[in-house]
């Protein structure tokens, strides 16, 4: 009997939920700067997702996989990858809060499955955001020679009774970005805006420049004995599932919901936005760099920038190297933005100690969380090589991709009452119950209904305003 009780308490200790869509603002006094825009959600979606991986995947995929139809991969990937988006774009927009997948399997599923989803984002954010500190500096290396030429602060040392190699730059950029995220959201996106606009630019020029040569090559690339599907359907499918991890990005900006302005509007048009950009990128660039070279041909670790130099263009491979920097850049300010939010929202529950959720009177930011979440990411990128846990980051990611998906079931199911609606459309709604009550006890063409319809119109239209 007490073995029972105990499993009974556990399970529902487990599956405990929140009774309604109560937001932290108001319940919680310290809320964050409502300062984000549709455009700056742009910015953060689209620097969170064009990492340095499409530098790189490109050759392992088209050699591996696809061959010359990377450029169908790309676009499964991103049609799977857009699915995933609307579920993050309803559930952000219906309960814009800080803690994104946490948040919304805490409200849907329960309290035990939110607090694995929590550490799950936890873990994904700091070995991601590691992982990419610790890429920056072999491609820094390349502007001074080679990976021998860095100067001695910068390198990579050997530390033979630790058994590690330590890697300052990684350290020192991961604090960099830290106080960056600590003077302000508004200031952060701004750089994040900046350097994502340039790294867009690189990516630009390959595609120009990369189609200016196809055409006067012939596109080469596209000539091979193989064919279009040298791999098959499988191996196309193959390389679509490979590639799908080139658009991990989008679900930061769900995580910055509270510092939305209009959360209704600018979420669902920020996600859909960026990704898109970022499919359209990727399956550009694909396409070029697949007919400059052959499949078989591609160097697996600098396809694009061998691309350009097997055409007598030595010189862009300094461009696309710097390109591949500012985006491990960008996305190591994607990785370390939304994690202390997830702190905060955790302690806001009560799953962490309350100090995770304290907001800074002065820059309006967790502070706190900030700096705790940036000394681990350095440590991390600063003593260990985290390739090896770096399937962790994809384990989390698709187990919050997997719980945002069954959120999205069972809001389906849950009481029209206790779903989150912008307090506007939850008026049009209750206006409609009324009209139709209304006419259902009156005579045709009395113009109750349309009086209602017109009324529900102006309310619409005022939110979308």
């Amino acid at each position: 009997y007490y073995s029972c009780a105990c499993l009974v308490v556990a399970v529902s200790v487990l599956v405990r939920w929140v009774a309604g869509w109560v937001l932290p603002q108001d319940s919680n006094p310290q809320i964050l700067l409502h300062t984000l825009m549709m455009h700056t959600l742009f910015d953060v979606g689209v620097g969170s997702t064009v990492g340095a991986g499409v530098y790189v995947l490109v050759g392992t995929v088209a050699r591996e996989h696809s061959g010359p139809a990377l450029t169908l991969s790309f676009l499964i990937a991103g049609i799977a990858a857009a699915l995933s988006a609307f579920c993050y774009a309803e559930l952000a927009s219906r309960c814009p809060s800080a803690g994104s997948a946490y948040h919304y399997s805490y409200i849907c599923v329960g309290e035990g499955v939110a607090w694995l989803i929590g550490w799950a984002l936890i873990l994904e954010y700091t070995i991601g955001g590691s992982a990419v500190a610790r890429g920056i500096s072999p491609n820094l290396a390349l502007f001074f020679g080679g990976p021998n030429s860095l100067p001695w602060i910068l390198a990579r040392h050997e530390l033979p009774w630790l058994d590690v190699v330590v890697d300052p730059c990684a350290a020192a950029l991961v604090f960099l970005v830290t106080a960056l995220l600590c003077v302000g959201i508004k200031e952060s996106t701004f750089v994040q805006g900046i350097v994502t606009v340039l790294n867009c630019c690189v990516m630009l020029f390959v595609i120009i420049a990369g189609t200016y040569i196809g055409f006067q090559t012939g596109w080469v690339g596209y000539k091979v004995s193989g064919g279009f599907l040298p791999y098959g359907v499988n191996g196309m499918l193959a390389g679509s599932a490979t590639v799908f991890f080139a658009y991990i990005g989008f679900d930061s900006v769900a995580s910055t919901a509270e510092e939305v302005r209009n959360p209704q509007r600018d979420l669902p048009l920020g996600i859909a936005t960026s990704l898109t950009i970022c499919c359209s990128l990727y399956m550009l660039v694909s396409v070029v760099i697949v007919g400059l070279v052959p499949y078989f041909a591609m160097d697996p670790d600098t396809p694009i920038s061998s691309a350009f130099a097997r055409h007598g263009m030595q010189w862009a491979m300094y461009l696309v190297t710097s390109g591949a920097v500012l985006a491990l850049c960008s996305t190591l300010m994607g990785s370390l933005l939304p994690q202390p939010r997830i702190l905060m929202a955790m302690a806001r529950d009560g799953l962490l100690p309350s100090f995770f959720s304290d907001v800074s009177e002065k820059t309006q930011v967790p502070v706190k969380s900030t700096i705790i979440t940036g000394i681990c990411a350095a440590s991390l990128a600063f003593f260990m090589d985290v390739s090896q846990l770096a399937g962790m980051v994809s384990v989390g990611t698709l187990l919050a991709f997997t719980i945002v998906a069954v959120s999205i079931l069972i809001l389906r199911y849950v009481p029209p009452d206790e779903v989150p609606l912008p307090s506007s459309l939850q008026t049009s709604f209750r206006l409609s119950q009324e009209c139709d009550e209304e006419k259902v006890g009156s005579p045709l063409g009395d113009g109750n209904h349309e009086q209602g319809t017109s009324e529900i119109k102006d309310v619409i239209t005022n939110w979308m305003s």
